[in-house]
């Protein structure tokens, strides 16, 4: 009997142990793409945050870059690093934010997460090249990436500081 509780305490101990790592392992996942967290160089202050639909309005084409808080819902996340989103500019369409100084946040991060976003909005023409070099990295097929062949001008946002939202 005194062999059989052994046994049982030994089992039991590797059982604690063997689902104790299970835990730590899905805890780190969970906190790698947990929401409330901020990246990139500047503390965002989500107090000063406008909706993106009035930085468009206060941006005539052609003017010089402004810097702006944001807030907004991610719609679509670079899944190799996580190194840009695209947002809804509240009609369907969107835009690119690409992280100052190659910052990332989690590419399992969501579609549809909040955020504040805090960087300069600017006009820009986005080469052939470069509009294909994101598609692919958005996992676009073959034939989507090939039918790019002109150049965008279009709004774009440098982002130094993102919050996503709890």
């Amino acid at each position: 009997m005194k062999g059989f509780g052994i046994i049982m305490g030994v089992a039991l101990l590797a059982t604690a142990c063997s689902s104790e790592v299970k835990e730590v392992v899905a805890d780190e996942v969970v906190e790698a793409v947990a929401l409330g967290e901020s990246y990139g160089e500047v503390k965002v202050t989500v107090a000063d945050a406008i909706s993106v639909e009035e930085m468009l309005s206060s941006m005539t084409e052609g003017q010089e870059a402004k810097t702006f808080t944001i807030e907004a819902d991610i719609s679509e996340v670079c899944s190799k690093a996580g190194c840009w989103v695209n947002i809804d500019k509240g009609n369907g369409e969107t835009f690119m934010v690409r992280f100052k100084d190659h910052f990332t946040i989690p590419p399992a991060t969501e579609i549809g997460t909040g955020a504040y976003l805090h960087g300069s909005a600017h006009w820009d023409t986005i080469p052939v090249d470069l509009l294909q070099h994101f598609a692919e990295d958005a996992g676009k097929s073959e034939e989507e990436i090939a039918a790019i062949t002109e150049p965008k001008f279009e709004i774009g946002f440098e982002a130094d500081g993102i919050t996503l939202k709890k």
